[in-house]
């Protein structure tokens, strides 16, 4: 069994308390990790630390940070040099999402989106992985999405930037895995949370008809893929039948299904 696989390793989650980080954190304590968890939401992430450590008896260190902020990796890992907390697995969740077309969305969600998806994303890498690097081991799991095959109108920033972290993590792999670092880009298609603003009532049947994930399947197998050291991984066997399909979409089906998304979201 690798060290992070042991009791003591310490996990470093980010966008911790809501949703598929909270799930994260979740699985990880549950396995016996030490956990530091972070988010943008202070009271929550708070509760998040002291329910976990409830729970599963382990240390759970919470951090109100923004992480769409230009030097928000640098604090972090400072922090963590400062206080002597060696970060044995990296999960870079934090993440937002929005349906819009560019022209017609503020230039700060815009910035937003960009800065916590590519920026803040490849220094944690940089930084971290530096770190686990030197140790001779370590875990960094990306989240993507199934959405990075996708060219599909009104997520136009949101498919780029989860394209830009597939390709960085596959890349990522070869250089870290020489040093004992796997870099995993877990790649779902739709999870059941409240991320994309879809009413109750298409969420219950997404899931029916298997097109949604729950968060807490999701996480079960991405951790398992990434303490396998597995580049990517899409969960969801269904999700392999329909990448072929939406990447050769003819336009007409593409303008289609924006518009049915759309209705979706009332």
């Amino acid at each position: 069994m690798k060290q992070a696989e042991q009791k003591g390793g310490v996990a470093l989650v980010t966008g911790a308390s809501s949703g598929i980080g909270l799930m994260y954190a979740t699985e990880l304590a549950h396995q016996g990790h030490d956990l530091l968890i972070v988010s943008n939401q202070e009271k929550e992430i708070q509760e998040t630390a002291e329910q976990l450590t409830a729970e599963f008896g382990v240390k759970v260190t919470a951090l109100y940070r923004n992480l769409a902020l230009i030097d928000a990796a640098e604090d972090l890992h400072q922090y963590c040099v400062d206080n002597h907390i060696e970060i044995d697995i990296l999960i870079n969740n934090a993440g937002v999402f929005f349906f819009n077309e560019l022209t017609k969305t503020d230039m700060r969600r815009v910035e937003l989106m960009l800065s916590l998806h590519i920026m803040t994303v490849t220094k944690m890498c940089k930084l971290f992985g530096a770190d686990m690097c030197q140790r001779g081991n370590g875990y960094i799991l990306n989240m993507s999405s199934m959405s990075a095959w996708m060219a599909m109108p009104g997520i136009q920033c949101y498919n780029a930037t989860k394209s830009y972290i597939l390709n960085f993590s596959r890349s990522l792999w070869y250089e870290l895995k020489p040093y004992g670092v796997s870099v995993t880009a877990i790649c779902p298609g739709a999870v059941d949370t409240g991320l994309y603003g879809l009413s109750a009532k298409w969420r219950k049947i997404a899931i029916a008809v298997n097109v949604s994930i729950r968060p807490e399947k999701l996480v079960k197998i991405a951790l398992k893929k990434m303490f396998k050291r597995k580049k990517q991984a899409m969960p969801g066997a269904i999700n392999y039948l329909f990448v072929p399909f939406i990447k050769h979409l003819p336009d007409w089906a593409v303008f289609f299904a924006m518009s049915k998304i759309k209705q979706f979201q009332k």
